[in-house]
C-alpha cells in the first residue's frame, strides 16, 4: 500500500523539512517487507487563497485513495491503534492511503466530510511544518510497530 502525505504549501529549507524527509525515508525502507510504502510527501500549491481553492488543488491527489484528513476536530489515536488501522487498510486491499494537511485555515468542511477518516494530534493547534513532521514520524512509528522493531516502547 502506497502512503502519501498531501499538504498545502511548500516548506522552505528548515530543520522540519529535513525531519519530514528522514521519517518518510525511514518508513519507506522499513515498510518494504510489510507491503507498505513508499511514503511520499506531496506539496500542493493553490493558485487562489482560501479553503475552497485549496480543496480543489488537493482533489486530484485523492483519486482512488483511502483519505484521512488531519483536522483539529479529528479523532486522536494511540500509536499502536494507528498502526493497526494502517495494517487493516493494507490487509483489506487498499492500494493507496492519503493523509491530508490543509493550509493555514485548515481544510474545507466539505472536503473533511467527504474523506474516509480524520486524525487529530490533540486539542492544540500546531504549525504546519511540525504537523508534517509529527505525521511522518507517526507513520514511521506505525511501520516499526508492525515490523516488530524496538523503536516504539509502551
Amino acid at each position: 500500500m502506497k502512503i502519501a502525505v498531501v499538504a498545502i504549501g511548500r516548506l522552505a529549507r528548515s530543520p522540519e523539512t529535513g525531519l519530514v524527509k528522514l521519517y518518510a525515508d525511514r518508513a519507506t525502507a522499513a515498510g518494504r517487507a510489510l507491503g507498505l510504502g513508499p511514503v511520499e510527501v506531496i506539496e500542493v500549491e493553490s493558485r487562489k487563497p482560501g479553503k475552497a481553492a485549496e480543496a480543489e488543488a488537493l482533489r486530484p491527489h485523492l483519486v482512488d485513495a483511502h483519505v484521512i484528513a488531519c483536522d483539529e476536530r479529528g479523532r486522536t489515536r494511540a500509536s499502536r491503534v494507528f498502526a493497526e488501522e494502517i495494517a487493516t487498510l493494507r490487509d483489506r486491499g487498499v492500494r493507496r492511503l492519503v493523509f491530508l494537511i490543509g493550509g493555514a485555515d485548515g481544510l474545507a468542511p466539505d472536503l473533511v466530510q467527504a474523506v474516509q477518516g480524520n486524525l487529530a494530534f490533540g486539542p492544540q493547534t500546531w504549525p504546519h511544518a511540525l504537523a508534517r513532521v509529527m505525521l511522518c514520524e507517526q507513520i514511521y512509528r506505525a511501520v516499526s510497530i508492525l515490523g516488530g522493531s524496538p523503536y516504539h516502547r509502551d
